[in-house]
């Protein structure tokens, strides 16, 4: 058993040397298909967490209050807000504590609110409603005070971001499927190379009685080494660009979305473990191809 592996991995490696312009094609190939899903990869999971922390903001609605209202108008708003349904929490915002929010979100960028000659955030009223379904009705309420000047929540960026996301899930499905079978074709074609190369060698071993499992170990170990080559590039490649990204562009993001991207460590685990698993998984149907058309599997 151990011989027969040994020995199969052997001829891979040799047909890949004898064969190494059409195999190369073949890693260029899935390595391409690789490096382009996890790109789509990298975008979808970093969308998702914009999204789910926009969801966590859209459990709240925000008032802002017309600058000069009295505390005892924002007080009797309040009050007829903790009556309504659908209402868990109302707080009162001051221009100072929102100020500070700004600059925990901006991060190291946060000191340039400093040089701010006066403060433009103004006061406002935060109602945390139980259910994202009532945040609609709720801020439509708190709207119709006379000292309310503006109404935020956050439905339609949540709604955008669920488009967005489904829509590039959708397209890396429909790439995913292209790519992978042009993966295949091109494995395939190495294959059938090595394979007709080798005809009268097949016969050969076929005519003193050697099982179709012997014959095809070495081309099937053949395309899982090549789809094993391809996984470990295209991993270094997008960890590689992913964590140039994040040294470049996170801190801006974070100021911008309030949301950091998800870390260089976690993106390289599971894209090296997907990799791997699409890498060799690309290689030995490649290899199945091939043989069930010329091995008459």
């Amino acid at each position: 058993m151990i011989g027969s592996l040994f020995y199969n991995i052997k001829q891979a490696f040799v047909q890949i040397f004898r064969n190494r312009g059409m195999s190369a094609a073949s890693i260029f190939s899935i390595l391409a298909m690789l490096l382009i899903l996890g790109l789509v990869f990298i975008i979808i999971v970093n969308i998702n967490l914009f999204g789910e922390i926009a969801k966590q903001d859209y459990d709240q609605v925000e008032v802002f209050i017309v600058e000069g209202s009295s505390m005892s108008d924002v007080d009797e708003v309040m009050d007829k807000l903790k009556r309504r349904d659908g209402v868990v929490d109302v707080h009162y915002r001051t221009e100072e504590e929102a100020l500070e929010i700004m600059k925990d979100r901006w991060g190291e960028n946060g000191y340039m609110l400093d040089s701010l000659e006066e403060n433009p955030f103004p006061a406002s009223i935060v109602i945390t409603v139980d259910s994202l379904d009532n945040a609609a009705d709720i801020a439509g309420y708190a709207g119709t005070f006379p000292i309310i000047e503006d109404v935020k929540y956050y439905q339609e960026t949540v709604e955008k971001l669920t488009k967005i996301t489904d829509f590039l899930q959708t397209a890396c499905l429909i790439i995913m499927a292209f790519l992978v079978v042009i993966s295949i074709i091109v494995v395939s074609n190495t294959i059938k190379l090595t394979v007709m190369a080798r005809a009268d060698e097949i016969s050969i071993m076929r005519y003193v009685g050697a099982n179709n499992w012997f014959i095809r170990g070495p081309f099937l170990v053949e395309g899982i080494v090549i789809g094993l080559i391809s996984a470990i590039l295209a991993s270094l490649a997008v960890t590689f660009v992913y964590k140039e990204i994040v040294d470049i562009i996170g801190d801006q993001v974070f100021a911008i979305v309030s949301s950091p991207l998800i870390s260089v460590r976690y993106m390289s685990v599971n894209l090296s473990i997907i990799f791997l698993a699409l890498g060799c998984s690309i290689g030995a149907w490649g290899s199945i191809v091939s043989m069930r058309r010329f091995l008459k599997a």
